[in-house]
């Protein structure tokens, strides 16, 4: 990694240096009411899909889980984590996805134990899956858990990839645009997906504990085909599967409906065209399958935080 990438990551914070003068970990700075959830509202901003920051060193966290997709990468030394009961040790150049229900505990880092943590909400990775073509991988398993918000699935994928040149190019060039917010989205996106397609091709170097994504995969498939106009009864006579099932299935795979996914694929698309186009937002609301536009004001907020025009102005992610 670029030796001033590997200077500004190694720079100890304030919290940092309260922690090795002995101070407790403060829960408040990561949680909210559930203590055993770290929540994505504290080190995202409203709006915000990703975001980088340095691993915290000189701390024991407890375990907990994220309501987010964490992605470790070890920039320099080691760093220990306990995943889901295993303790897994990065060395330089490995990288480490967790799924939102993964359980995490974290041992003390030291001075010289330099990682980054990519803090990433599902609706990042949309975008992502269709690049990887239809081969069904543990790669497209964990993204459609992250899709599906991980509700029955706490997996993870540890990745042994340091002699990987691509992967590691890759990695830098995602750390770099977050750390000196030059990128944006679109190119974010992009390189988490060409990350992905090169780490199809090192499998050999993947160990992951992840559940079948079963149906899921025609499910968001169809969504992503149909979001403006799409119903369950369609995607079922498609899928040839009876359309009650195919409900409960759905309900049992993610904890959601599938009116919340298709809400939530409507919403996604929505902003990203506000991001990139000049349309007015009624009829990007319009465009993506909204009639009622006070409902559609209604579920923007709820899931970004602000309004759609507020979004629009806000620098890109």
């Amino acid at each position: 990694m670029r030796e001033d990438l590997i200077r500004v990551l190694s720079e100890i914070t304030d919290e940092e240096r309260c922690l090795r003068d002995g101070r407790e970990f403060d829960k408040s700075l990561y949680m909210m009411h559930d203590e055993s959830v770290i929540n994505s509202r504290k080190l995202l901003e409203a709006g915000k899909l990703i975001t980088v920051r340095p691993h915290t060193r000189f701390v024991h966290v407890p375990e907990h889980k994220h309501d987010y997709i964490e992605v470790v990468y070890m920039c320099k030394g080691t760093t220990t984590h306990i995943v889901n009961g295993n303790t897994i040790t990065l060395q330089e150049g490995d990288l480490l996805f967790m799924s939102q229900n993964a359980r995490q505990e974290v041992l003390p880092a030291g001075e010289g134990d330099i990682a980054v943590n990519f803090i990433v909400l599902p609706a990042f990775f949309e975008n992502v899956l269709p690049m990887l073509g239809e081969r069904e991988t543990p790669l497209h398993r964990f993204i459609i858990d992250a899709l599906c918000s991980g509700a029955n699935t706490s997996g993870y994928l540890l990745l042994r990839v340091a002699n990987i040149l691509p992967v590691q190019n890759l990695v830098e060039n995602l750390v770099y645009h977050l750390v000196y917010k030059n990128g944006n989205r679109s190119l974010n996106q992009t390189t988490m997906g060409l990350l992905f397609l090169n780490l199809l091709n090192h499998t050999d170097r993947l160990y992951c504990d992840n559940g079948e994504p079963g149906v899921m995969i025609e499910v968001l498939r169809y969504i992503e085909e149909n979001y403006t106009g799409g119903s369950l009864q369609d995607m079922a006579e498609k899928l040839h599967y009876d359309m009650y099932w195919l409900s409960r299935e759905i309900k049992e795979k993610t904890g959601k409906t599938y009116l919340d996914l298709m809400q939530e694929k409507r919403i996604s698309q929505a902003a990203y065209r506000i991001r990139t186009t000049s349309l007015k937002v009624d009829d990007i609301a319009h465009s993506v399958g909204y009639h009622n536009i006070s409902f559609f004001y209604r579920l923007f907020m709820q899931k970004y935080g602000v309004t759609p025009r507020q979004y629009r102005k806000q620098p890109e992610a």
